[in-house]
């Protein structure tokens, strides 16, 4: 935590002369007491009240303007703020190894379910996109706040040969960069969501992906998707189709995004959660005044409540 402003902090020095000040006038009251000869007398006109509630309703006084002083020099910390134009880009792999059932019902309906899910609880203020990779790749929905026209663009998926992971990633950049018609000076805040089983056989390279990514700061997070044991019947042939985790791993890694491993639908939606959430905020460097004037509020209250409760009467 920093401070905007702060030599006010100096007020601070204050406190201990308040305090010492109290504590002078305590024993002033004890000294006056002890004058006091007739002691029977006493009793009856200052009749004895518990020492430490005495000493509570000052405590809480002390602590609030302790706060009042720290709020007032500006306090400033790391605050999670709602990322505003936050566009996600979902790409899809619908290569013919998709069918594999090593992931119940299929690696490509259990991607459906999952990336569905995701965008059903994507905060309402993001943009989604969805992006279909085979040989080539096509932007199936706009980035817009429209979830059921995602949602709907998944459902009308459709298989074919070849994996264009490359081309996939620059699908998504145009897509974000036609955001809005300030995309292209300012670009949304936004993260590429690619889910593959992970050999990249035709178009531009991971590479070029790669660079292509971290020129337009666009981190790519990878779902590895599927078991080295799934195969694929093409054409009356059973073709092993086991992950390519270590491409996916790069072009996560290259780019500042996470990789995953995902074996199953539950695991799908486990990952799929936690990208939601890490994409939802940003941390800024903001006053935080505030806070220190609610909490000596707060104490303001309890050292007029305990007074008027135990003493009939305001500190």
């Amino acid at each position: 935590m920093t401070f905007l402003s702060p030599e006010r902090l100096w007020l601070l020095a204050l406190l201990p002369l308040l305090a010492a000040a109290y504590v002078l006038l305590q024993l002033r009251r004890r000294t006056y007491a002890v004058r006091f000869t007739n002691l029977a007398l006493l009793q009856h006109v200052a009749p004895r009240r518990p020492g430490w509630r005495r000493h509570i309703a000052a405590a809480l006084f002390l602590a609030m303007i302790t706060l009042m002083t720290v709020g007032f020099a500006r306090p400033a910390g790391n605050v999670k703020v709602p990322r505003d134009r936050a566009t996600i880009m979902v790409a899809v792999d619908v290569s013919l190894s998709m069918m594999a059932r090593d992931v119940t019902p299929s690696r490509l309906d259990a991607a459906k379910d999952a990336a569905k899910k995701f965008i059903q609880d994507l905060p309402a203020r993001f943009n989604v996109g969805v992006v279909a990779f085979a040989g080539n790749a096509n932007l199936i929905a706009a980035p817009t706040t429209d979830r059921a026209n995602a949602i709907a663009s998944l459902d009308r998926l459709t298989l074919a040969k070849r994996t264009a992971i490359g081309e996939a990633v620059f699908t998504c950049l145009q897509g974000i960069g036609s955001f809005d018609a300030q995309a292209r000076q300012d670009p949304p805040p936004a993260h590429i969501v690619l889910l593959s089983d992970g050999d990249n056989t035709t178009g531009r390279s991971v590479q070029e992906a790669v660079d292509a990514s971290r020129a337009a700061h666009v981190p790519v997070s990878t779902i590895a998707f599927g078991t080295p044991y799934g195969t694929v019947d093409i054409e009356g042939e059973t073709t092993s189709v086991s992950v390519n985790k270590e491409t996916l791993r790069t072009l996560a890694e290259s780019t500042d995004g996470k990789a995953y491993e995902a074996a199953d639908a539950g695991q799908l939606s486990d990952v799929y959660t936690h990208i939601g959430s890490s994409l939802g905020f940003t941390t800024e460097h903001r006053d935080i005044t505030a806070r220190f004037t609610g909490l000596a509020l707060l104490l303001a209250l309890g050292a007029a409540g305990t007074s008027l409760f135990w003493f009939s009467r305001l500190p």
